[in-house]
């Protein structure tokens, strides 16, 4: 008797044209989309909005604790859907935790071209988010599903701190040091994996930094000398440290060999794995640059990163004490630059 013909698996990357937190717009034509001809109608009690492009939504709720509100999704970034349901999970709970807060409850956001996928495979996205809510202790409390040409899937997290537990990334001081939780890299392992480069001893680098979560931001958000914090996503560091800066009215420099990346990040840049919102954001970003052109820097500091760490303006005196809690709470801290004080000129971060 014969055996039955192996089937081959499904690999969802192959069903996106980008990857994770790649597939974001560019923050230039995301400028355009935000544009309005007029303010919107001001609302005291929310405190944070969309135009400081912060990691969520924070509204007064009038008794001392705020609302954290966010929403974010993705094409798949990884080939296993029970995988891909962990890290869109965890990249959603991150924005709450980026602005000090405690995710509660989140609502699932599914696209799934069910004649081309079986909608089986969805069911396991769905269990790897229920697997990171449940440990995160967050309720999924249902969503909304959609049939699309390309899959997608996250979440809808709300959550809520102490008011003054909110963490902006407008709020950093002159002289504060930037500290980063994780390191660079996930883009370009992402896009090994996608065209089929990536080694499978290597296959659990990015995967193990993406599902991290980032619950240190939450603790994070008690502490004073913690000026601004932000999490770094699909506008890379470059990007995200330019919206810190430039809402902050400072610039930076950083010291690029401080900078933490994966392991075998070098490999893949020499065999060319760069995504393609890489030069996106690059494009966006490098009149306000310095020091970044050489191509190992632009890659690096520009790759769109899904599920990253967390970027910290930090109280220079307080820098390793910060960096020292941060390690006692279980997870990984660098110290990369210094924010300095405004000057004449577009540049604004400068590379070293």
């Amino acid at each position: 008797m014969s055996e039955a013909p192996l089937v081959d698996p499904v690999r969802l990357t192959r069903f996106s044209h980008g990857a994770g937190c790649g597939c974001k717009i560019s923050p230039g034509v995301l400028g355009t989309i935000l544009h309005e001809a007029s303010p919107p109608p001001h609302d005291p009690r929310l405190l944070v909005g969309y135009d400081t492009r912060d990691d969520a939504a924070v509204y007064d709720l009038g008794d001392g604790r705020a609302l954290i509100a966010t929403v974010d999704f993705f094409s798949p970034i990884v080939d296993d859907p029970f995988d891909f349901g962990r890290v869109a999970a965890t990249n959603a709970l991150s924005d709450v935790y980026a602005m000090g807060g405690t995710p509660r409850f989140a609502l699932a956001v599914l696209g799934w071209p069910v004649d081309r996928i079986p909608p089986e495979l969805a069911a396991q996205v769905m269990q790897g988010a229920r697997q990171v809510c449940r440990e995160a202790g967050v309720s999924l409390a249902g969503g909304h599903s959609i049939d699309a040409p390309e899959p997608f899937f996250g979440l809808s997290v709300t959550g809520d701190a102490p008011l003054s537990h909110i963490k902006r990334n407008d709020t950093a001081r002159a002289g504060d040091i930037l500290l980063l939780t994780k390191p660079l890299g996930t883009g370009i392992l992402a896009t090994a994996l996608k065209r089929d480069q990536l080694r499978p001893e290597d296959v659990h680098i990015a995967l193990d930094s993406m599902c991290a979560r980032n619950e240190v931001g939450t603790f994070l958000g008690g502490m004073k000398p913690v000026h601004a914090m932000t999490d770094v996503t699909g506008f890379g560091l470059l990007g995200h440290l330019l919206e810190m800066c430039e809402g902050s009215g400072l610039q930076t420099k950083i010291a690029f060999a401080s900078i933490p990346k994966l392991p075998e990040v070098d490999r893949y840049l020499a065999l060319g794995c760069y995504p393609d919102g890489t030069f996106r954001n690059w494009k966006s970003q490098a009149a306000r640059v310095t020091g970044a052109d050489g191509i190992e820097r632009m890659m690096l500091l520009s790759d769109p990163q899904t599920s990253g760490g967390l970027l910290l303006a930090v109280e220079e005196a307080s820098a390793h004490h910060v960096m020292a809690a941060i390690q006692q709470q279980g997870a990984h801290v660098w110290r990369i630059g210094q924010l300095l004080p405004s000057q004449p000129g577009n540049r604004v971060v400068h590379v070293e």
